[in-house]
């Protein structure tokens, strides 16, 4: 095989196991976590919030796998990144 289809190949693999774990976030039922609600965390696969940056309260939403290696979504409400200078 030439470097051309190393590559080539490597690339494919590649954008197949991106859209693999796109797939199973987008399938994944969002949650909305409450007072007391039981997480069962292995790995946070990714973790976002509202886009402008904000000073108060914000939705985030954190993806996850569980112990059952099942990927999991979240909501829950954070305080903004947005506030300079206040604690």
């Amino acid at each position: 095989m030439n470097t051309k289809a190393i590559f080539a190949a490597c690339l494919f693999a590649a954008l197949n196991i991106c859209t693999l774990s796109a797939r199973a976030e987008a399938t994944a039922v969002a949650h909305t976590y409450t007072y007391g609600t039981h997480l069962d965390v292995k790995q946070v696969l990714s973790m976002t919030q509202d886009a402008s940056p904000a000073c108060g309260v914000v939705n985030a939403r954190m993806t996850y796998l569980d112990s059952h290696d099942q990927t999991q979504v979240l909501d829950y409400l954070k305080f903004g990144d947005g506030c300079v200078g206040d604690n």
